[in-house]
């Protein structure tokens, strides 16, 4: 499968930061690649050169086999982009918005009309259509910008962040339409503070910190380097709590953790059923009966804290970053 992105030795400072250090990805084409990182990592950045708004100081980027810093031009033509602040007309309405893109893009009044109404429908704008964006919340120009990105139907899209600051039903609904994209070919480039929606979308995630990639594979193979299972349980008392761990540590296969807030208790195990049925056994020996006992699994949220020392990153990255 040819690849649609490549990025191979990727560099780009501001002054004395190096928000991009010899970044390498490559994406095949009708895939999904999550790029995760904390605030500052270097996400933004790369998206910027790959999108063409910005020239690296050195490496190699190209977009469906094009440069982009030799024929930027011809890469605007194949890529559909909508990145972290929405960027719509406030004088124009919902409608003329997806219309102007639509004719920037040479499709014909006719055709734009139509791909404006199908994604005012898709992304739920159809009564606020005829209203001008001005008028519009947040989160409605939110969705009005990622409805635009893909007006032209392009074989790449890049979305940075695109689902921040839309509330859970228009998230899932951007998740449909998206997904939709990819399965009749489109590639994605996305980056996402919303680790379930890394672990949704993409078919391979790329962990990056300070410029450089440290981490790629897929959500499910990045999980298991985490450690896998872990026998999860919460207690009713401070002293059922004590005497839990002690009985945890007996039976799994990794030192237990205990939170004093929330009396939750997690040790890794091996073989998680075995596990969980012997601790359960234990506790009830010891007449011990905890409000909550299960397996968990580990996320992508355990794959970042692990891998970056900081949890899921906020709502928005430095700007050089």
């Amino acid at each position: 499968m040819p690849d649609a992105i490549v990025v191979e030795g990727l560099v780009k400072h501001y002054g004395d930061v190096h928000a991009l250090d010899g970044i390498d990805l490559r994406v095949p084409e009708g895939t999904v690649l999550g790029l995760l990182g904390p605030n500052g990592a270097g996400k933004t950045t790369c998206v910027r050169v790959v999108t063409t708004l910005i020239r690296p100081d050195a490496g190699r980027c190209m977009v469906g086999g094009v440069d982009v810093v030799k024929h930027p031009d011809e890469v605007r033509k194949i890529i559909g982009v909508s990145g972290q602040y929405a960027a719509v007309d406030e004088w124009l309405t919902g409608r003329e918005n997806l219309e102007m893109v639509g004719r920037l893009y040479h499709l014909g009044k006719r055709e734009s009309r139509a791909r404006a109404d199908d994604l005012l429908e898709r992304f739920d704008l159809t009564d606020a259509a005829n209203r001008t964006a001005k008028t519009y919340s947040g989160g409605m120009r939110r969705r009005l910008d990622l409805a635009g990105s893909l007006v032209i139907s392009p074989p790449v899209i890049v979305l940075d962040e695109p689902t921040t600051g839309l509330d859970p039903r228009s998230r899932l609904g951007m998740w449909e339409v998206i997904g939709e994209r990819v399965r009749a070919g489109s590639t994605l480039l996305l980056t996402t503070q919303y680790l379930e929606e890394a672990d949704k979308l993409a078919d391979d995630v790329v962990v990056i910190d300070h410029g450089r990639a440290i981490a790629h594979g897929t959500p499910e193979e990045l999980k298991r380097q985490v450690g896998g299972e872990r026998v999860e349980v919460t207690f009713a008392t401070e002293e059922d709590t004590e005497r839990g761990t002690k009985i945890l540590a007996e039976v799994c296969a990794g030192t237990p953790t205990a939170d004093s807030v929330t009396r939750v208790v997690h040790a890794p195990v091996t073989s998680a059923t075995t596990a969980l049925l012997e601790v359960v056994r234990r506790l009830d020996a010891a007449g011990i009966e905890p409000t909550d006992i299960g397996i968990a699994r580990s996320s992508l949220d355990d794959v970042f804290m692990t891998l970056t020392g900081t949890h899921v990153p906020g709502d928005e990255e430095d700007e050089q970053a």
